[in-house]
């Protein structure tokens, strides 16, 4: 299938509670078997709009008819963090084009009801940041907070009416991020902070017609900002206890008042490999985002870190279940993070599984990757892991492998699959440490005759456009606090206008 090109004059690469768990953690025992099931499906050829590929997604919530047939598992979905730039009308056209679901800055309504428009069952959701208030310019304007903001609370308002909702360390003082100047921490246990902001964001998203909202920061340590102390606690463990309990009632708070509004909410969820149901927990209302996904660990023989801990037992349950989105992140380095992560997706495809390969640690570009267009189909069978450690998940017109290990460990590929460039895969193959295979059937050849004339490109030619003028100071745009990929543990996002680089997560600013 053709895609209409992006175009730019700048060089870019386009990538060629308890019982919340238990339930999701049962889902498992009711998964496929991989026997008796290959070739039993007719593989869907991909339509170029989202709705067409997956008929069942786009009412928000996912289970739209609970009395029509269970969602299918097909190949990823994709989606665009799209919180760097204003996005242009070419990105717009191929995001409603191919996404199911785009995240954008506060101040970008008209490029949301231009998505609306262009695909009626695209979903869109506006970024606010769960866990910081800014006063850099553009947040503030004058001495008043901007009418539409990257967080829930202005700094004006919280400084004129609340200011116990500052979180303060040991010696009285603010909080303001590491590397993020003028982003300040609040009280995110504070249970009127926690009214407000749900309030606030509320009824802005009913306001201006946004289909929910993507919560960012929704963290379980202030280490990745900040060595702070919390003032009443006595270390930074007990710190990140208060922020974790205080983060677990809050998400209940803002989902009930969006849920009630008929609006959905997607926390950003960091560390969830450390806490064994977090994922779960936090995905409760209408799913999560994996912002450090499929990621390798510190060392020579370091492992996935979407692997470690309880993660992927916890996304591969929800994703079966089939009821909330999993929007997952993979910061493309090069070739390898690309189809390891595309792969890693695979293994968890539902029907609101989505796949973003980020090229750029601001997400500027509405990426899109040569996986994408590997036209899986359905999963056949459940993701199955091998005694060495990798798994397989097989699709009515492709396989996938990923190794998480340290150490490379030899799979056996299903006879007559190649990869997405053609080239065929001996049996059996040896895959790297972290690293992996995505195979598809050989495209048929074409049955015309040798006399004809070649079809011509059905790829529209590249049109030039300007170049993106840098965010007006006006402008939220999350920034994403990075950390190498070498680190264990996933980080929070922070900054507006500029979304989370590497390993950390963003916090737009404005």
């Amino acid at each position: 299938m053709s895609k209409e090109p992006l175009s730019r004059d700048r060089t870019r690469r386009v990538l060629a509670g308890a019982s919340v768990v238990t339930a999701l953690l049962g889902a498992l025992a009711v998964l496929p078997s991989s026997a008796g099931e290959h070739g039993t499906t007719t593989a869907t050829p991909l339509a170029a709009d989202p709705a067409a590929r997956h008929p069942e997604r786009g009412t928000g919530v996912p289970g739209a008819d609970p009395l029509g047939p269970p969602p299918r598992p097909s190949a990823p979905c994709a989606w665009w963090y799209g919180i760097g730039e204003p996005p242009t009308y070419p990105d717009l056209k191929f995001a409603a084009q191919h996404y199911d679901l785009v995240v954008l800055n506060a101040t970008e309504t008209a490029a949301m009801h231009r998505l609306h428009k262009l695909n009626p069952k695209i979903k869109v959701l506006v970024y606010k940041d769960f866990s910081s208030t800014r006063n850099y310019p553009g947040a503030v304007i004058g001495n008043q907070d901007a009418p539409l903001l990257p967080s829930g609370v202005g700094y004006v308002e919280a400084q004129q009416r609340n200011p116990e909702w500052f979180a303060v360390d040991t010696a009285d003082k603010r909080i303001e991020w590491g590397g993020y100047p003028q982003h300040w921490q609040m009280a995110v246990w504070d249970e009127k902070y926690q009214r407000a902001w749900a309030d606030a964001v509320t009824a802005e998203v009913v306001r201006e017609g946004w289909d929910g909202v993507l919560a960012d920061n929704d963290f379980s340590s202030l280490k990745y900002y900040s060595k702070a102390v919390l003032k009443g606690t006595s270390d930074n463990a007990a710190t990140d206890r208060r922020i974790r309990d205080g983060m677990d009632r809050f998400l209940e708070v803002a989902g009930g008042a969006l849920h009630k509004a008929g609006k959905m909410l997607i926390p950003n969820v960091s560390e969830s490999q450390l806490t064994p149901g977090r994922w779960s927990a936090h995905s409760r209302f209408d799913g999560a985002m994996e912002e450090n996904f499929g990621l390798r660990g510190s060392g020579a023989d370091g492992e996935l870190v979407t692997f470690e801990g309880n993660e992927f037992k916890e996304l591969r349950a929800q994703a079966a279940l089939g009821e909330s989105w999993l929007l997952l992140v993979t910061k493309t380095q090069g070739h390898r993070e690309e189809r390891v992560g595309y792969a890693t997706a695979a293994l968890l495809a539902g029907p609101y599984t989505c796949w973003h390969g980020a090229s750029t640690a601001d997400y500027q570009d509405p990426d899109w990757s040569p996986y994408q267009d590997a036209e899986l189909g359905e999963a056949v069978e459940s993701a199955n892991r091998l005694p060495a450690g990798a798994w397989t998940r097989g699709f009515t017109n492709g396989w996938v492998a990923v190794n998480p290990t340290g150490k490379p460990v030899q799979v056996n590929p299903p006879p007559g699959l190649v990869t997405v460039d053609g080239a065929p895969v001996s049996t059996p193959a040896e895959l790297a440490a972290t690293d992996a295979l995505v195979l598809v059937k050989p495209e048929t050849p074409a049955t015309t005759s040798p006399a004809t004339t070649p079809k011509p490109t059905t790829t529209a030619p590249k049109p030039t456009t300007t170049t993106k003028p840098t965010t007006p100071a006006t402008t939220p745009t999350p920034t994403t606090a990075t950390q190498p990929v070498t680190t264990t543990q996933p980080t929070p996002t922070a900054t507006s206008g500029t979304p989370t680089p590497p390993t950390p997560k963003p916090a737009p600013a404005l």
